[in-house]
């Protein structure tokens, strides 16, 4: 987890760069990524049966194991994404099964913010900040402040029961985050084209001045913190249109469309 590719340098460059527009983007593909994770017997695809855009799409899967008592990621991972100081859009598409149980009420997360303090010697190793996911079928988002160690002093800002989420249909989701770890900070966040979250003055990332990795996938963690309930021991969600950039235009998915001439972004973007 020490080592960061060429490419993870140029995205954190171009996400802090004045003139930056999209710094990366992937169209749901396994290639592009800094690694994955897929724990016990979880799974990271590329498929083509669900797909938003083009031709591709990664499809992660959990399956629940009764026998197992670590976590449950299933993710791609971007390294240097962001840190304190950044300002940037992140984006993506993703779906749920098509029977996709939201009762009784667990908790898997979507996408996350996280890094590594390993090093710094506290009972948590990889903390995530930012994370979005759904409790049910209510969309959920939340940032974090405060110091990394004690794990005491971390604070977190929630934003709960955003917007229903449906299963077997694709959503999007688009971030806009000012990373203060003071009271300058703000967040935003869209759901299909809707802001749900609009909040300033507020402080967005811990203290610590390390980049944090961006992290799309399933991650069941209702399973390991709560344990597993329901009858739906395999879980499955699609992502597609992945991206970051410095205008909202560069992570909507709706936004740009990819394609052998090259990078193209659509109406009502195109001109901004």
């Amino acid at each position: 987890m020490l080592l960061f590719s060429i490419s993870s340098v140029l995205l954190a460059l171009a996400l802090t760069g004045a003139q930056a527009t999209q710094s990366w983007h992937n169209t749901g593909t396994k290639s592009g990524w800094d690694t994955y994770t897929h724990e016990n017997k979880g799974t990271v695809d590329e498929v083509t049966d669900q797909v938003y855009k083009g031709s591709t799409a990664l499809r992660m899967t959990q399956i629940h194991d009764a026998s197992y008592s670590g976590r449950y990621h299933s993710e791609a991972v971007k390294y240097n994404v962001y840190r304190k100081g950044d300002t940037g859009f992140y984006g993506f598409a993703f779906r749920l099964q098509d029977n996709w149980q939201f009762s009784p009420a667990q908790e898997f997360n979507l996408a996350q913010f996280i890094a590594d303090f390993t090093n710094l010697g506290c009972k948590e190793t990889y903390m995530p900040s930012t994370m979005v996911w759904i409790v049910g079928d209510q969309l959920q988002a939340r940032v974090k402040h405060g110091d990394v160690c004690p794990t005491t002093s971390q604070k977190i800002t929630q934003f709960k029961d955003l917007k229903k989420v449906t299963a077997g249909a694709w959503h999007r989701v688009v971030i806009q985050a000012s990373w203060k770890s003071d009271n300058t900070g703000f967040f935003k966040l869209w759901y299909d084209g809707e802001k749900v979250v609009e909040s300033y003055n507020i402080p967005t990332t811990v203290g610590d001045s390390r980049y944090f990795q961006f992290r799309v996938g399933l991650y069941a963690n209702g399973w390991h913190d709560h344990g597993y309930e329901g009858t739906q021991g395999t879980r499955q969600v699609w992502y597609d249109q992945i991206a970051a950039g410095s205008a909202f235009k560069d992570a909507d998915p709706d936004g740009w469309v990819a394609s052998t001439g090259g990078l193209k972004f659509q109406n009502p973007y195109e001109d901004l």
